[in-house]
């Protein structure tokens, strides 16, 4: 049976999309099967592994509301191993209509209960925010990974998903692990940068991954190629990191 984790972080521009992409790019490379799923509207995550918006149909709006299956929505990528679901814009019309059905949090777990039998990860991006599509990838998922900027206010927005996870945990997905917290865009030259990695390790300790994502040129312009970072420049500093990161998910087993 595989696994399925849930990048989430109700703060936009984190490094959410960037990680689901690498980590799957370097777990494929370690010989694994993975499958990306894009359940956000914006789509970056679809484009950063090279489907362009005119091939995202049929897409997770078509799978989540039954109008096509699992193997019609997968694309292959460039990498081998690594397949993806890819999202388009009426997935933001999908908030809309999931609020009033029932069992409204479970749409894409359903939908994706077949992919634990043919890959060894499935990797949920999920919007920057705690919606219903966020809901749903959580309660997907059998861990939830968090990426964090070292930045003033991430202990606070870090304590208040917790809590969210928790209640998900006791209303919705008991089966639900917090599966580590990493950070990103990490500039070591600002002290803050230092205090917040710190005191989240401090706090939070085994549950924080060791790598720490560096702020990497690299990493932002491998997306506009629709290339994950091990394809567009395998040497720099951000795709070691990458790499690292995913080693670190095999390790733990989590």
């Amino acid at each position: 049976m595989g696994r399925s984790y849930v990048f989430v972080n109700q703060k936009g521009g984190v490094g959410k999309t960037t990680s689901a992409i690498n980590i799957g790019a370097f777990l494929a490379e370690a010989g694994k099967s993975v499958l990306l799923v894009d359940f956000d509207s914006q789509a970056n995550l679809s484009s950063g592994v090279g489907v362009s918006r005119k091939s995202a149909k049929p897409g997770v709006y078509e799978l989540i509301s039954g109008l096509a299956t699992l193997e019609a929505v997968t694309r292959p990528t460039s990498i081998k191993g690594l397949s993806v679901i890819p999202a388009e814009i009426e997935l933001s019309g999908a908030a809309v209509e999931l609020v009033d059905k029932d069992e409204r949090d479970f749409f894409l777990s359903k939908a994706l209960s077949p992919a634990k039998n043919i890959y060894d990860f499935i990797l949920i991006d999920s919007p920057p925010s705690l919606g219903v599509l966020t809901l749903n990838g959580i309660t997907a998922a059998d861990a939830v990974l968090i990426p964090m900027q070292c930045e003033y206010f991430a202990m606070e927005g870090l304590t208040h998903l917790l809590q969210t996870v928790k209640i998900i945990q006791k209303n919705l997905n008991p089966n639900l692990d917090v599966g580590g917290i990493f950070f990103t865009m990490y500039d070591p030259r600002t002290r803050l940068a230092q205090q917040v990695v710190k005191e989240v390790s401090t706090y939070f300790k085994n549950k924080v991954f060791s790598t720490i994502v560096p702020r990497n040129i690299r990493l932002s312009e491998a997306p506009s190629h629709g290339l994950p970072i091990s394809k567009y420049d395998p040497a720099c500093s951000g795709a070691k990191a990458y790499k690292s990161l995913a080693n670190e998910v095999l390790e733990r087993g989590i």
